[in-house]
């Protein structure tokens, strides 16, 4: 569970979405058109997504209540997140990532903007409040100008005059997208326990503390112990196990014994090997 500031309420955390996962295409991390990235974009496209008329723009995330209420009254505590221009531009650096030409996007930034040519932190995405003084694709009440979302422009127009995103990591680039490696290991932890590893891979159990692992892959016909070791720098341990030697389909079970406390964990894991 998740508990949203701004009085937006407690929810599953899996079922509040934003946009952030963008910057790892935009920073040469993820390549834009991974099948993880790609499905992300349609699920915030439907829940976040406004087609305004100055453009498209995107709330931060579900829930939000950092923004003028539904009334058009101001913020206080509580109301209701809006469009923000900056996340327009973060858009069209995704798409400029992808290949294609960002200009749509740079256009909706620019006719977000007042008559100043400033732009806001948030535009008004509802109805129009002629009594409010709020019009659909307009400045809110919110900061204006955001600093930050000019610069997300500047940053916006100078990618697309070179043809690549400005901010991004080309070592990162290079190893994640365009030459990919990949990893050896696959990782198991409490947080993130494994359900299935490909044969071949290692599978490297990592832990808060000293823990030795008790594990057979024979259906605990047969068991054997592996300690924990050690990793000083990062304050944890794990434990390596190679899967190369083990049967397709067979399932590697084991359980952990905490060191420290002297107590058995009292359940045990499986991961299929595949």
């Amino acid at each position: 569970m998740i508990q949203i500031a701004n009085g937006g309420g407690l929810h599953p955390a899996r079922n509040v979405v934003g946009g952030d996962f963008l910057h790892l295409v935009r920073f040469g991390i993820r390549d834009p058109n991974d099948p993880l990235v790609r499905d992300s974009i349609e699920v915030i496209d439907r829940i976040l997504k406004h087609d305004l008329p100055q453009g498209p723009g995107w709330r931060r995330y579900n829930h939000d209540g950092y923004g003028q209420k539904d009334d058009g009254s101001a913020y206080d505590g509580t109301g209701v997140g809006r469009c923000w221009p900056i996340l327009t531009g973060e858009r069209g650096h995704y798409e400029l990532a992808a290949g294609r030409d960002p200009e749509p996007f740079i256009k909706a930034m620019e006719n977000f903007s007042n008559q100043g040519g400033m732009i806001t932190e948030q535009v008004w995405d509802g109805p129009d409040l002629p009594h409010s003084r709020l019009k659909r694709g307009c400045p809110t009440g919110a900061a204006m100008p955001l600093c930050w979302s000019h610069a997300e422009y500047v940053s916006l127009v100078r990618s697309r005059h070179d043809g690549v995103c400005f901010d991004r990591v080309e070592p990162a680039y290079q190893r994640y997208v365009a030459n990919p490696v990949q990893s050896a290991y696959e990782i198991w932890s409490l947080r993130h326990p494994l359900r299935r590893v490909a044969r071949g891979k290692i599978l490297r159990l990592i832990l808060a503390e000293e823990a030795t692992v008790v594990w057979s892959i024979d259906g605990w016909q047969r068991s054997e112990q592996q300690p924990a070791m050690p990793q000083r720098e990062l304050n944890l341990w794990f434990t390596d196990f190679p899967t190369a030697g083990w049967a397709a389909d067979s399932v590697f079970a084991f359980t952990l014994f905490w060191k420290r406390e002297q107590r058995w964990e009292g359940r045990n894991w499986q991961v299929a090997i595949e």
